[in-house]
């Protein structure tokens, strides 16, 4: 919903006080502090107005308001329309992403890490399967013990694996060129779906039990959501201006311990950065979750969520994530 100029003022206002005092807020407050020249009767009516649209609500007949789920989403959503990013806060992201020899692990871990840091609240990165990579180079390590390194070189990083095989290095070697050659330019989940794999399993007579093993590792790894969870100890959880800042974070510790309900919170399928606040879920009563896409050269790989009470700090929660984003879409 479109706001007035002097609308979105006040609420952008009450929220921004809330979240750093977590006290109702009156007219006479918005009053004394940011329009001195309009009545507290005009500024009662502006306050009346926006909890008639869902964004403030009243703990008490006669006390301040305070920000309602959908006013911390339209908060949020007014965020990223003004941010703009700056060159020096892209660096150590880019500077990352620049290294060849990271594997596509290590760069969603850097992630979640520079944005735990930057945020100071727990971040949780969830892989959503690597069925869309694009394979540049497929290369099979043979180690000890009947044990083989497989590494996947794609568009968006490497990816790395294991495999069971007594293969000779020569073997390795073969299998390794001829599965680049044949699956460049594919994605992963194209080359398992296809009738690619059927037709090149009968072109590999002298290393098709080790092919096989191999792409039955793919399907292994390829439909695995793997959660990476940073900052479990971030200070920003725990508010010492709120008394129910103890019962959020027990909260917030519960849902960290349990990834499978931590897979149902996060929404892994959006496109665009997300908010969703406790008010909408019993299990998150009092804490918010900001989630968006980490897509890599054009593929999507990964979604990454920060989780905090629902007074977290969304300006810098928005400036750490759209940073992020930001300097992937150049890549």
């Amino acid at each position: 919903m479109k706001l007035s100029e002097r609308k979105h003022f006040i609420l952008t206002s009450v929220i921004e006080d809330y979240i750093k005092d977590a006290a109702p807020i009156t007219s006479a407050n918005v009053q004394e502090r940011y329009i001195p020249k309009v009545s507290t009767a005009t500024l009662r009516n502006e306050l009346n107005a926006l909890e008639s649209m869902g964004y403030l609500k009243q703990l008490h007949t006669s006390g301040g308001r305070i920000p309602t789920a959908e006013g911390y989403k339209y908060y949020v959503s007014t965020l990223l329309e003004d941010f703009e990013v700056s060159e020096e806060k892209l660096n150590k992201v880019k500077t990352m992403l620049d290294n060849e020899t990271s594997s596509l692990t290590q760069i969603l871990s850097g992630i979640a890490e520079i944005i735990s840091k930057a945020t100071n609240y727990p971040t949780v990165m969830v892989t959503n399967g690597y069925d869309k990579l694009v394979i540049e180079e497929v290369k099979i390590i043979p180690l000890i013990d009947n044990e083989a390194l497989v590494l996947f070189r794609t568009k968006s990083g490497i990816v790395k694996n294991s495999m069971q095989t007594n293969a000779s290095e020569k073997v390795c070697d073969d299998a390794s060129a001829f599965l680049t050659r044949k699956f460049y330019g594919q994605t992963i989940g194209e080359i398992l779906s296809g009738d690619t794999l059927a037709k090149s399993l009968g072109e590999v007579q002298n290393f098709q039990s080790l092919v096989s093993g191999l792409l039955e590792s793919m399907r292994r790894f390829v439909t695995k959501q793997n959660i990476d969870i940073r900052g479990e100890s971030a200070v920003n959880i725990l508010d010492e201006n709120e008394k129910r800042s103890v019962k959020q974070t027990k909260k917030i510790l519960t849902l960290l311990g349990d990834k499978e309900e931590l897979l149902n919170q996060i929404d892994t399928k959006a496109d665009h950065i997300t908010v969703k606040i406790g008010d909408e879920d019993e299990k998150m009563e009092g804490c918010a979750l900001i989630t968006a896409p980490i897509v890599i050269k054009g593929t999507p790989v990964a979604s990454i969520a920060v989780i905090g009470p629902d007074r977290m700090d969304y300006a810098n929660i928005a400036q750490a994530l759209n940073i992020v984003m930001s300097e992937l879409k150049r890549e």
